[in-house]
């Protein structure tokens, strides 16, 4: 750390090479096999989103608290997508390593995050409903959940896959979605980061699928509406060198995307940004504005999982996760924001 609070050029170029070496590695991982009871967390509170200053609003978002995970359990880290089940509270999530995990988020009477209680993991099961499949197989990106049923978007073997939630035991896969996009556009590492229905607005009743970085011609990122009314292949545009890494649509019917990108000299980088709603449709190519961007003078990392949710004073609230590719150069980070309308 740099004497004004920001993270030195070597730790920005540490964390990139770190982050570029697992994407480069990851396909010949190997998914760890075995049933995972409870994991003990241990959490540490972040009080501030950008370093070495107080201030908590950013544009319309307003920064609420964070925590930074540790775990001594060797399963714990590569977060990539997580839905809470009770708003704010119980949540179910994606490991990339091919796990599931549960947990609930602890709070203070500011309604702050301070800790995580009852975190357990369990592996995701293949069809025949043993553990242990190949990293190929258990690369879960993307995740919605509604009426008790999870949907999971996998890339490298690409499929959108529907599973029962039960947080005591959860079974093999109950049968796949028609993705639309054609298999021959999905690129291996770069498939369906964003699974997401809309629940109101323009949108209400799709799910709608986003890959991170599989672009058509144009070099837009491909999209699909998968259920619902107007099926149907659209595009995302792809501004500048972001990836989408996930999605949430917000109570008007827009879509929200957490975007990422790193590079050997910045290190690492997120954003959010606001998919109008009118814009995604089949074959038009979806757009909207920047509402947040941050580099590595913020609380962040490699950001992969996120979440909207009302909280009960109907504040209308984000929530990030990030995956740390369980490297000791990078951390677990829960961060939390309210999204203001003006």
């Amino acid at each position: 750390m740099s004497q004004r609070g920001q993270p030195s050029l070597r730790a920005r170029l540490i964390t990139a090479a770190a982050i570029a070496a697992h994407l480069a590695i990851a396909a010949a991982w190997p998914a760890a096999a075995g049933p995972v009871d409870r994991i003990e967390i241990d959490s540490r509170a972040i009080g501030s989103f950008r370093i070495g200053e107080s201030r908590m609003r950013f544009g319309q978002l307003e920064f609420v608290g964070g925590l930074e995970m540790t775990s001594p359990a060797g399963e714990f880290g590569a977060l990539s997508a997580f839905r809470f089940l009770t708003p704010g509270a119980d949540f179910i999530g994606i490991a990339d390593t091919g796990f599931w995990f549960f947990g609930t988020v602890e709070r203070d009477a500011e309604r702050r995050p301070i800790g995580i209680q009852d975190f357990r993991m369990a592996p995701i099961l293949d069809r025949s409903g043993r553990a242990g499949a190949a990293k190929a197989e258990v690369d879960a990106e993307g995740l919605e959940v509604a009426d008790g049923i999870a949907i999971v978007g996998f890339e490298r073997h690409h499929r959108i896959a529907r599973y029962r939630i039960d947080p005591g035991g959860m079974g093999p896969a109950l049968g796949e979605v028609d993705f639309l996009v054609p298999a021959r556009e999905l690129r291996g590492n770069r498939g369906f980061e964003t699974v997401a229905r809309a629940a109101a607005g323009p949108q209400a009743g799709r799910l709608v699928v986003v890959s991170e970085k599989s672009l058509d011609a144009s070099g837009n990122i491909f999209a699909a509406i998968v259920e619902g009314p107007g099926t149907g292949v659209f595009a995302v545009r792809r501004d500048g060198e972001f990836d989408i890494t996930d999605g949430a649509f917000l109570p008007g019917g827009d879509l929200l995307v957490l975007e990422r990108s790193f590079t050997m000299t910045a290190g690492v980088a997120m954003r959010l940004r606001r998919i109008e709603a009118a814009s995604m449709e089949k074959g038009k190519v979806a757009d909207g504005p920047i509402l947040i961007e941050a580099d590595m003078g913020y609380q962040i990392d490699n950001m992969e999982g996120m979440d909207v949710w009302r909280r009960d004073d109907g504040a209308v609230m984000v929530s990030l996760i990030s995956d740390d590719n369980q490297s000791l150069l990078q951390r677990s980070l829960y961060l939390e924001f309210i999204l203001h309308q003006d």
